[in-house]
């Protein structure tokens, strides 16, 4: 796959070996057209197709992605040299030459222990059947939709696509009809049947598909747009393991994303912060000082307010800071773990809420970690979390100084709020006869007694909307999580110190850092912009 910061939108391949050979035109057409469909809708994303290049459909679907110049990676059973074994004559060339033009050609993992009950042949043929349901947005699926009797079978990888019937060695399966579909391309095995060769139906959920392509174009067509590249996590040896490569060049673009609309985000809050101060000014304005014309003012306020909310709507600037942000942390964890040459796979990890409100960012992961195993491990030490703990001190100690801005601005506008109340209430005792008569005689009493309604009025809005501005912000929540993860890190550098690097602590830091991510993004769901501010 291609190393730019794009996620690329993965075709899984599953298939009868024996296609009959009059079928064969009519499946390689059907199998373009379904291609180039899928383009007409993503035309900001690049498309790969994850083949194991058995014999019959596999490789028909191979030969058509090649004729539409899409990249092939070619997911293996066993070493290339003894998986050729399973073919003959033209087949044997068929293969060769596609793993020779094939961007990637690797031995899948084991995803499941191997039972004693089943053969090696079949159990390797399994996996790569759960590895190709596994990493895929969608299956193309050349089948004739009858039950399997084995193991290892088209039947069998359409169920591990759609309901996840196959046992991880860690974790439970992820992926199931509500985060993947399934392309059902019709291929009879025999002359009986009553259904036309090529026939094309969608298996599990089309729609929640077509919602993770469109978000996922989405990003692409943002990542795109970005000029400048941004900071890489790792600078050393990472540039050997194209995985990693690929996921730093994706995180770099999902975090300058996410920062660009944080930034949006903020701006639009104190636009509304202020529209509704300026409104609440304008409105006592029109109602004490009898300031006809401030009406008018008001209603270019609300128009204002108006187009400002519509703009943050519009531009969707709320949900892609948060999104963005998951995925690039998300990415982050997988990127360290990697490089720790561990095999954990983040999707196993996300919480079940991300996995339910940010699909497509499941199904990136998914798509991102393909190809071989980890070669090599690393210290992760200093640069995941020492460098983290760092982070967190950091942010931290700004969060905590814009915890005391915040007090500090509320705090002086309601002091000033209870100043000026207390000044109307001592100018009523003394110079408007509240209870007895005016002790001190001042002309245009009405006058300062306005003059006293509009800066009580705009002063308490004042403190009112810039509370809500700074309370949407979560600065209590934040700084409260910032401590806490420099808790954990603490605790986990002794630990790793003490026992090493283990895969139960890796998997505990993977962990805790996506709960606490899945926290933050949490609590800052209910923060949307809006007028209500």
């Amino acid at each position: 796959m291609s190393t730019e910061k794009t996620i690329p939108i993965v075709i899984g391949v599953t298939g009868h070996r024996m296609i009959r050979e009059e079928d064969t035109v009519k499946l390689h057409d059907a199998v373009v057209r379904e291609i180039l469909r899928l383009r007409g809708i993503c035309p900001n994303s690049q498309f790969v197709m994850l083949n194991s290049l058995c014999e019959g459909a596999d490789l028909l679907c191979a030969e058509a992605a090649v004729e539409l110049e899409i990249p092939l990676i070619a997911a293996l059973p066993a070493e290339p040299e003894e998986y050729e074994r399973d073919f003959s004559g033209l087949q044997r060339e068929r293969f060769s030459r596609l793993c020779s033009i094939a961007e990637e050609v690797f031995v899948v993992p084991d995803i499941e222990k191997k039972p004693d009950t089943i053969e090696d042949r079949e159990f390797h043929y399994r996996q790569a059947g759960i590895y190709i349901a596994a990493h895929s947005h969608l299956l193309l699926a050349l089948w004739d939709g009858n039950a399997g009797e084995g193991v290892c079978g088209t039947a069998e990888t359409v169920d591990f696509a759609l309901n996840g019937n196959y046992t991880p060695a860690s974790g439970i399966a992820v992926r199931s009809e509500r985060n993947e579909s399934v392309i059902h391309i019709f291929t009879p095995r025999d002359a009986r049947s009553d259904r036309m060769t090529g026939e094309i139906c969608s298996l599990g959920n089309p729609e929640a598909l077509g919602e993770i392509l469109k978000q996922t174009d989405e990003f692409n067509r943002l990542a795109q747009s970005i000029e400048e590249k941004g900071s890489f996590i790792l600078s050393e040896n990472s540039d050997k393991d194209k995985c990693i490569s690929r996921m730093e060049n994706v995180n770099a673009a999902a975090e300058k994303l996410s920062m660009e609309s944080a930034r949006l985000f903020r701006i639009t809050l104190a636009i509304l912060a202020a529209a509704g101060s300026l409104l609440t000014f304008a409105f006592l304005m029109y109602d004490e000082a009898e300031a006809y014309w401030m009406i008018l003012v008001c209603g270019v306020m609300l128009a204002f307010a108006w187009g400002i909310g519509h703009f943050a709507r519009q531009s969707d600037c709320h949900r892609r800071y948060l999104e963005f942000r998951v995925l690039a942390e998300s990415l982050r964890v997988q990127i360290y773990l990697r490089y720790a040459g561990s095999h954990i796979s983040v999707p196993s990890l996300l919480p079940w809420s991300q996995q339910e409100e940010t699909t497509w960012i499941l199904c990136a992961l998914c798509a991102l970690e393909i190809g071989t195993a980890p070669q090599a491990k690393n210290d992760i030490h200093d640069c995941w979390v020492e460098s983290q703990r760092e982070y967190h001190l950091s942010a931290g100690k700004r969060t905590l100084r814009n915890l005391k801005l915040s007090g500090h601005i509320v705090r002086s506008s309601l002091i000033l709020s209870v100043t000026l109340y207390l000044a109307a209430v001592l100018f009523e005792l003394i110079c408007g006869g509240l209870i007895f008569s005016p002790g001190v005689s001042v002309g245009n009493v009405e006058t300062y007694r306005t003059l006293l309604k509009i800066l009580l009025g705009t002063i308490s809005a004042v403190t009112l909307f810039t509370a809500s501005f700074y309370g949407r912000l979560s600065l209590d929540r934040t700084q409260a999580d910032h401590q806490k993860m420099i808790h954990f890190y603490e605790k986990m550098s002794g630990l790793i110190s003490r026992y090493g690097q283990t895969e139960e602590i890796l998997s505990v830091l993977a962990r805790e850092e996506l709960i606490e991510n899945g926290n933050w993004c949490s609590y800052q769901r209910d923060n949307k912009p809006d007028f209500n501010i």
